[in-house]
């Protein structure tokens, strides 16, 4: 039996997808529109999708597709229900991004408490040229040993940001759903953290779990960083959280509409406490081709029998 593979969206997978181990028939598409989605899927039996939405209205115009093969860890772009319901099995990526989102978490910490973009900035603009001095304090530069970090879900990407954080002479507090040894409360996180990371996923009850109330029971010098999903912020407190001081600064990799089309309110600001980059946190060359490596995995388990990975 031969079975057909469509990836809707491969413009977003910069890395070598090796070809599966069993008879198929393959085809891509770099983008793909909601309008496109059942036309380009309507004879095949596994999907490969990293940001195409896949919802119950497309699913029920689509009887012989069996597998979406997430090309991503966050699956909210499916309506899980409504594929389960219809007996599709939903798979994603998992335990890819050890390295990579770490490593930007500590970039955006260092960047943010160092003040290292305000003052390249400043120099360029040639303020150095100007200073009476050897140097100038314009912006407040905090060191990241001694300070405390606190990490808002405490899974694997979790646990290794904390072994950074550790290493780096921070204390690290971890607060997460799931009960596990040495966990502290959210409030705990909020008012004790010089440094708070989120990786929570995005459902209906972490929307905006982060919002008004909550930024200000933060320190006035701490940074909040997300590079988990948009949506676990509310962007519009965040604005005026940066803009009246009532926190010292953040780093975002994520928003709640990407690509933001129509604007967003944290791109409208120009400060020099934060720091946004447009969901790149994922995207270390190795990273991408582990991505890829286990998209053809999840494929290969499912036809044979042994499906991995499986989302519910």
């Amino acid at each position: 039996m031969s079975h057909r593979i469509v990836f809707l969206d491969r413009e977003t997978l910069d890395a070598r997808l090796r070809a599966p181990g069993f008879p198929h028939e393959y085809r891509e598409y770099d983008v793909t529109a909601p309008g496109e989605i059942v036309e380009r899927l309507k004879d095949a039996d596994i999907a490969v999708v990293n940001k195409v939405p896949m919802r119950a209205e497309t699913l029920r115009q689509l009887p012989k597709l069996k597998l979406i093969a997430v090309a991503a860890t966050g699956t909210d772009i499916v309506d899980k229900a409504a594929a389960k319901e219809q007996g599709i099995t939903v798979v994603n990526i998992r335990n890819y991004a050890f390295n990579t989102v770490p490593e930007h978490v500590v970039g955006l910490i260092f960047a943010l408490r160092r003040a290292i973009v305000p003052y390249a900035n400043s120099t360029r603009r040639g303020d150095w040229n100007r200073s009476r001095q050897f140097c100038y304090f314009d912006y407040p530069i905090r060191d990241i040993a001694g300070s405390t970090l606190g990490i808002v879900g405490y899974g694997a990407l979790g646990k290794s940001i904390a072994k950074r954080g550790e290493a780096l002479g921070m204390k690290v507090l971890a607060y997460d759903v799931f009960p596990q040894d040495g966990l502290v409360d959210l409030d705990t996180i909020l008012r004790e953290s010089d440094v708070i990371t989120l990786h929570a996923p995005l459902t209906p009850e972490t929307r905006n779990m982060i919002g008004r109330a909550e930024l200000a029971r933060m320190k006035r010098d701490a940074i909040l960083i997300n590079t988990a999903r948009g949506g676990l912020v509310d962007e519009a407190a965040l604005a005026e959280a940066l803009q009246s001081g009532t926190i010292g600064g953040a780093g975002f990799d994520v928003l709640t509409t990407e690509p933001p089309v129509e604007g967003n309110v944290l791109l409208d600001l120009d400060l020099p406490n934060l720091i946004v980059t447009p969901h790149v946190a994922w995207a270390s060359k190795e990273a991408m081709q582990i991505l890829a490596d286990q998209v053809v995995d999840n494929i290969e388990a499912f036809v044979a029998g042994q499906p991995v990975n499986v989302v519910e």
